[in-house]
C-alpha cells in the first residue's frame, strides 16, 4: 500500500502561482499512476492531470492545459503540481492520488484510484 499526503495549498493570487506536493509512504511512486483531482465547494470532483511515473504517458485536463505542470522527485518520493497563471475558478481542495500501474482506463476516472490523500485548500482571489 502507499500512503498520501498532500501540501502547499493556500491563498494565491490571480495570475500567481502555488506548488502543491504529494509525498507517499509505504511504496514509491514507481509502483504507480499519479493523478491530481479537485473539488471545489458543492461541485463535483474534477480531474487536473495524471501521470505514469515513467512519464510516458501525462495527460491535463483542458482547463489547466497550459497552466498547471506535474512532476516528480524520486528521492523524495513526491509529486508536484506546479499551478501558474491562477485563477479564481482554480479555487478547491486538491486531491492527490494513486493506482496500480497495471490499469489501463483514462486518468481522469476516479474510481480508478485505490489510494487518496487528505486533501488540501487552494484558494485564488481575483
Amino acid at each position: 500500500q502507499v500512503q498520501l499526503v498532500e501540501s502547499g495549498g493556500g491563498l494565491g493570487q490571480a495570475g500567481g502561482s502555488l506548488r502543491l506536493s504529494c509525498a507517499a509512504s509505504g511504496r514509491t511512486f514507481s509502483s504507480y499512476a499519479v493523478g491530481w483531482f479537485r473539488q471545489a465547494p458543492g461541485k463535483d470532483r474534477e480531474f487536473v492531470v495524471g501521470i505514469s511515473w515513467s512519464g510516458d504517458n501525462t495527460i491535463y485536463a483542458d482547463s489547466v492545459k497550459g497552466r498547471f505542470t506535474v512532476s516528480g522527485d524520486n528521492a523524495k518520493n513526491t509529486v508536484y503540481l506546479q499551478m501558474n497563471s491562477l485563477k479564481p475558478e482554480d479555487t478547491a481542495i486538491y486531491y492527490c492520488a494513486a493506482r496500480s500501474r497495471s490499469i489501463s482506463a483514462s486518468y481522469h476516472l476516479g474510481y480508478t484510484y485505490d489510494y487518496w490523500g487528505q486533501g488540501t485548500q487552494v484558494t485564488v482571489s481575483s
